[in-house]
């Protein structure tokens, strides 16, 4: 029971969408709306506001990082072990893609990713995040870099961990997360997919002007 319980609360606290919640705070539409669709950091960009972005991502990351720490916390006292820890740490994962509180329309999971994987062991984290910024930097796609990013993950982990679940688990999650950049892949291919850096029209557009002259508001 106290592991049901463990993954059930990892589940729910993957189930914050902050791309959802920052938008909200910030005014901003909700990012199934426009762009992409995807609710994630990316889009919230495509509004222009590049606060609410960074939150989205810190959000996004930091609660991957916490169901993770917290199942390490306190696992121990109630008996649950490594499988346990480590079936929280996909159910986090899980929650992004699928959040029982935004009727299961969620994000492809690059930013929780990468904080599960920092809360497991940094070593392993910082490994993945290495390999994102070299791929990211010489390449300019950000979906290539989380492609390759998620491929090397389950060696990093089973390099610094071993091959045991921790090991299973990010494979598992990296499977998931290519499977959800299937539209990215099919742009890669086609040479559709848009580069880091690229300008291109905001996917939100302001408010129109209110009219000016001597017809405004004339009586």
């Amino acid at each position: 029971m106290a592991t049901i319980a463990f993954i059930v609360i990892a589940y729910l606290i993957g189930s914050l969408s902050f791309a959802v919640i920052v938008s909200k705070a910030f005014g901003l539409p909700d990012p199934h709306t426009y762009g992409s669709g995807n609710p994630g950091a990316t889009n919230v960009l495509r509004t222009g506001n590049k606060l609410a972005a960074v939150l989205t991502l810190v959000g996004d990351g930091a609660k991957g990082w916490l169901a993770v720490f917290l199942a390490q916390a306190f696992a121990w006292r109630f008996g649950v072990g490594d499988l346990g820890i480590a079936a929280a740490a996909l159910a986090v994962f899980v929650g992004h893609l699928w959040p029982v509180f935004f009727r299961f329309q969620g994000g492809k999971g690059v930013a929780t990713a990468a904080g599960i994987l920092l809360a497991l062991d940094w070593r392993v984290g910082l490994g993945t995040l290495a390999t994102w910024l070299i791929i990211a930097f010489f390449f300019r796609y950000s979906s290539l870099a989380a492609l390759v990013a998620a491929v090397f993950a389950p060696f990093f982990t089973a390099l610094v961990l071993g091959f045991d679940v921790y090991a299973a688990a990010v494979l598992a999650i990296a499977v998931l997360l290519v499977w959800r950049h299937a539209e990215n892949i099919r742009k890669l291919l086609a040479g559709e997919e848009s580069r880091i850096g690229a300008k291109k029209p905001p996917a939100v557009s302001p408010p129109p002007a209110a009219p000016r002259g001597p017809s405004a508001g004339a009586p």
